[in-house]
């Protein structure tokens, strides 16, 4: 993963060459490596997944809600990244759907992704979670809205949600799932990992809600922030050299400040490297009615019980493709504004250890 973040648009990884058709200018447009963890790499992916999102939203508030675990429980999510991370979003998506069909008497929709990261790239797990402000209701008839601003009750869902993840943990060890290194390895015993569970079930664990969205498009910009994020932007590098790594974060214990934190550049790497996902880890994941499967037909009856109907069927030729994206920097000329056309292929070094798609 890090080689394939560091050797990301350069000769390493061969490109292609590009000529303007007015002025003549010539270039090299190297290939990107496409990881999910490279933060040059997610704007195509991110623009291609909104653009599937936008056809599928629904004329209806829609809340945000977080989901986190207390220390105690992230730290044995982080040994055992596979098992407790799903756990961890399967129970967030349980508590609202739970909570939703005994409150609401509706099964609602929301689509969830998590993140593993603090402010300082410090190992915090938690889920965000975008619902839909009602649902459909159990018997299929009809659609039942929530109150205005109100989903349901914070409490509540941070019960429900510590219930079903400490119940999904107790399983996951009786079912030798879970791994314990370091200084968490006396929780291998059983007697001492229910004294942690049991410990567990006195802690907080903490629900944010916050006021439904009122339109599509401040849901879709809720969408490109957390959902095709990496664990730092090149945006927040202050600088960069042999000797440390600055970097701006937010002081959330102090108004949200600006701050500038700064670290040797092997404690960067380390805190950058908590936060790598397993592979094939899904970590968007969409739930009730959104879940997929029968996904169009499903989102056809709820417009149909809202009596809405699109002015116009999404023109999927027009829907922008990762490809198309990733060429948008280099498809203008910029000394005179024209066509650059693609002329020829560079090869990627033969030393390179790994391939990658092009883009």
């Amino acid at each position: 993963m890090i080689g394939a973040i560091t050797a990301c648009r350069t000769a390493a990884l061969g490109g292609h060459v590009e000529r303007c058709d007015d002025c003549g200018l010539t270039r090299i447009v190297y290939n990107s490596c496409r990881n999910r963890h490279c933060g040059k790499c997610q704007g195509a992916a991110r623009a291609e997944w909104l653009a599937a999102r936008q056809a599928e939203l629904l004329p209806v508030p829609y809340f945000p809600v977080v989901f986190t675990l207390p220390p105690a429980a992230a730290e044995i999510a982080f040994q055992n990244k596979q098992a407790v991370y799903g756990l961890l979003m399967r129970a967030a998506a349980q508590a609202l759907m739970t909570l939703a069909a005994e409150r609401l008497g509706a099964t609602i929709g929301l689509i969830a992704v998590l993140h593993t990261w603090g402010q300082t790239l410090t190992h915090h797990p938690h889920v965000h979670c975008l619902v839909t402000g009602g649902g459909v209701a159990l018997d299929g008839r009809r659609w039942v809205a929530c109150k205005p601003n109100f989903l349901l009750s914070v409490r509540a869902l941070s019960n429900t949600f510590r219930r079903l993840f400490l119940d999904g943990l107790e399983a996951a060890f009786r079912r030798s799932e879970l791994g314990f290194f370091g200084d968490l390895v006396p929780l291998a015993e059983a007697t001492a990992f229910a004294k942690r569970v049991r410990a567990l079930r006195q802690s907080a664990f903490v629900v944010y809600a916050k006021p439904p969205f009122g339109g599509p498009e401040r849901v879709l910009a809720y969408l490109a922030r957390y959902t095709h994020r990496t664990a730092i932007a090149n945006s927040r590098l202050v600088a960069v050299d042999d000797d440390q790594v600055a970097f701006s974060y937010k002081d959330y214990r102090r108004g949200r400040r600006s701050r500038v934190m700064r670290f040797a550049p092997h404690e960067f790497i380390r805190r950058f490297l908590l936060h790598v996902l397993p592979d094939g880890f899904h970590r968007i994941r969409h739930y009730g009615f959104l879940a997929k499967g029968d996904r169009d037909e499903t989102l056809a009856r709820v417009r149909g019980l809202l009596q809405f109907q699109s002015t116009r069927e999404p023109d999927a030729a027009r829907e922008p493709k990762a490809d198309e994206h990733a060429r948008e920097p280099f498809a203008v000329c910029p000394d005179c504004g024209g066509l650059m056309r693609r002329i020829g292929n560079v090869a990627q070094c033969p030393a390179a250890p790994f391939r990658c798609d092009t883009s």
